[in-house]
């Protein structure tokens, strides 16, 4: 695309600046003498016109002069144009006043543009509102989504699910998808899934797969596979991952393989290493070795543990393995902490040149750590890059659960909102389904807990209802960062007091 002949068209932050407006062409095309005459007569539309062709020629100052003859005899085309000629050319004040006079006639694009450059140039949300409102009240459907986004941003939540709704009626799936995610957030569950099913039929893979997670919450795994299998048409590595993990269920091995290495090849840590899990599994090394070294240079601790474990007992690289044993005890992994005290009594307190009966000892831990990897998403949990991992969570949690979690992330993360951790919510949700699932008889389950552990009331109280917001949103606000470090601490004590490890 040019805009003026030869030149291609330059970036601009934001709105990207548009091809400027050229009027339906008559039958029998004017020449360029023939409007050059109507223009220097008064003709507004040949001098918009003259413009237009000034403009493709590449000479600009005359494109500008005719445009602005036009503009000034009420031509709203040659506004906008000029609106877009000194946004292109930085001349943003110049370029305001012309939207303006485009935006004040009528025209919704003109209002569009306008409000995004007050808004992002100037930060006037007040008069980007306005002239937002202006352009959706016109017909605009981007304007109703800028708008939407806009009142999120400003906490204005009744606008906000209005514009989307006005926004996703008229076929912006985007928007469908926001609105499923206010709607999920407000304990409207059959909303959601509407806005998401509508937004997935029409190629929306986000929605695809958030549908699919809200199925697996609900217990219907081969409705939720469908939606992966939708989303993953177009590479979405969150999908990939689910659809190794539903194969790894399975135990279809080579199957879980392919998905896992196609969200790995997408840059996903945990789906590297859940590929080297299956690889081990499926007595590739090799290609073990591959996975759980990606992923330990990306920081996971749980690979970089199994990493050093392969480099040991499969090419008796001590001092490689030794390295990434130190890589993941120093975040707190206490398998890897073992091992290193093994490899130095084994070693006698060195690692040069060590022999067989080393890489003998730590290839019976690599067996032991493949029986133990199977965590909260039928996979290991690791600690994120820096992050301790004590004490470790390496025991399963219900798909319903971990969907349930992930879901609440998603939720509470958008437009800059609340960051959680999804590990952080899975041990939560975890512990306490963990601690009473084998309550039989209805028990009053928080002052069962209390009583059982020592803890105070109001510790357990408070675990209990951030555990109800994750599973029924909308009967509270997500829990702020620091609630989950409280939670956290709390689910921890219990399973220590508990004896549950």
């Amino acid at each position: 695309m040019t805009w003026w002949h030869g030149e291609p068209e330059t970036a601009v932050a934001w709105p990207a600046v548009p091809m400027p407006r050229a009027p339906e062409p008559p039958p029998e095309e004017p020449t360029e003498g023939e409007l050059l005459s109507a223009a220097q007569a008064g003709d507004a539309v040949a001098a918009h016109r003259l413009g237009r062709l000034y403009a493709q020629r590449g000479d600009r100052s005359a494109a500008r002069h005719w445009w602005e003859r036009a503009a000034g005899a009420g031509n709203i085309d040659s506004a906008y144009n000029l609106g877009i000629w000194h946004e292109k050319h930085g001349s943003l004040d110049e370029a305001i006043t012309w939207y303006e006079l485009a935006a004040g006639a009528g025209d919704a694009e003109g209002a569009l543009n306008l409000a995004g450059l007050l808004l992002e140039q100037r930060g006037d949300v007040l008069a980007a509102r306005q002239w937002f409102e202006t352009a959706a009240g016109a017909g605009s459907r981007p304007a109703a989504r800028r708008l939407a986004l806009l009142c999120e941003d400003i906490g204005d939540g009744v606008a906000a699910r209005d514009w989307h709704h006005r926004a996703a009626s008229a076929g912006d799936l985007a928007s469908a998808h926001d609105l499923a995610f206010l709607s999920y957030a407000s304990g409207e569950e059959v909303q959601a899934r509407a806005w998401w099913e509508y937004a997935a039929r029409g190629g929306h893979a986000d929605a695809a797969y958030y549908l699919g997670r809200l199925l697996h919450a609900c217990r219907d795994p081969e409705g939720a596979e469908a939606l992966y299998r939708l989303a993953a048409k177009v590479d979405h590595p969150g999908a990939a991952s689910q659809l190794g993990r539903l194969a790894l269920a399975r135990r279809d091995l080579r199957t879980a393989r392919a998905w896992f290495e196609r969200a790995a090849h997408l840059g996903r840590v945990e789906d590297q290493r859940m590929a080297g899990f299956v690889c081990v599994e499926l007595e590739d090394p090799r290609a073990a070795s591959h996975w759980f070294g990606r992923a330990a240079a990306g920081g996971d601790a749980e690979a970089a543990y199994n990493f050093g474990l392969l480099l040991i007992a499969e090419h008796n690289d001590l001092n490689g393995g030794e390295h990434w044993l130190r890589q993941a005890a120093g975040c707190g992994h206490q398998g890897a902490a073992a091992e290193l005290e093994t490899l130095r009594s084994v070693l006698g307190g060195g690692t040069a040149d060590a022999g067989p009966a080393g890489s003998g000892a730590q290839g019976a831990s690599l067996t032991g750590s493949g029986a133990r990897g199977a965590g909260p998403h039928g996979a290991p949990v690791a600690a994120q890059t820096g992050e301790p991992a004590a004490p470790l969570w390496d025991r399963p949690v219900e798909p319903e659960l971990v969907a349930r979690a992930e879901l609440a992330v998603a939720a509470a993360g958008r437009r800059g909102g609340t960051p959680l951790r999804l590990s952080d919510l899975t041990e939560i949700l975890g512990t306490w389904d963990l601690l009473t699932r084998r309550l039989r008889e209805p028990v009053d389950v928080a002052a069962w807990l209390t009583e059982r552990s020592g803890l105070h009331a109001g510790a357990v109280e408070h675990l209990g209802a951030v555990r109800m917001t994750l599973l029924r949103p909308g009967t509270a606000p997500w829990p702020t960062p620091g609630e989950v470090e409280h939670v956290l601490a709390t689910s921890r004590s219990l399973r220590k007091r508990l004896g549950v490890t």
